[in-house]
């Protein structure tokens, strides 16, 4: 692992998000469950909730192990996530629904991108982390229904899809552009190499074309 302080600046940095992260997707799908429809999606989504506590002790842990506070770490995230999920609250269940498929996704994939440039023991668990594969089949599978069900619901989700991904991307860029360190491990230093500004814009196609496969996967239009 590289020893550099820039570098752990932004490994930490990468891990304060995610455990800040965890601790939102913590309360936004235990906000799901109570306004859930039925009682099986309300334990779905309640043992959904329950792995963001078991991702935010794993990755606290792995914070430590690098010397640092996971309360530290998460401290300069606190005001762009919550003025992100405030701007992005969603009106219904379905709304919030797709707002952790899609929000969630795309910001999933964004720190998988910075992910590929740390060291292999925090890349693993970056990865394993952000690993939603249940929770999206399960948010597959209730939309796709909600839409048979009312092709009216189409229209008005694909909309909120826009909306989030242009905000998750706006939030994304931000958070890159405040924290240098966290820059730094996309662009690279003298001693670690990493993207120039053409390989930057094709990350973001890739954010993009991820973010429509999975708008197409509920039936959507990106």
């Amino acid at each position: 692992m590289p020893s550099d302080p820039e570098y752990l600046a932004g490994a930490v940095d990468l891990l304060g998000i995610l455990a800040y992260g965890a601790l939102t997707a913590f309360e936004r799908l235990a906000e799901d469950a109570r306004t859930a429809p039925t009682l099986a999606d309300k334990v779905q989504i309640a043992q959904l909730a329950a792995r963001q506590i078991d991702h935010f002790d794993r990755v606290s842990e792995r914070v430590s192990q690098l010397d640092s506070d996971v309360m530290t770490a998460m401290r300069p995230f606190h005001a762009p996530f919550d003025a992100f999920h405030a701007y992005t609250a969603p009106k219904d269940w379905l709304e919030g629904l797709l707002k952790t498929y899609v929000g969630d996704g795309f910001a999933a994939d964004f720190y998988r991108e910075v992910a590929a440039f740390v060291d292999a023991d925090t890349r693993e668990l970056v990865n394993e982390v952000l690993a939603n594969e249940p929770h999206a089949d399960y948010v597959v599978a209730r939309v796709t229904e909600a839409i048979r069900a009312d092709q009216r619901v189409a229209g008005r989700l694909a909309l909120w899809g826009r909306r989030l991904v242009g905000e998750a991307l706006s939030q994304a860029q931000r958070v890159a552009a405040d924290r240098d360190a966290l820059t730094s491990l996309l662009t690279g230093t003298v001693d670690r190499p990493g993207l120039d500004l053409a390989a930057i814009s094709r990350m973001f196609t890739r954010l993009v074309e991820r973010h429509t496969a999975r708008m197409a996967r509920v039936g959507l239009q990106a």
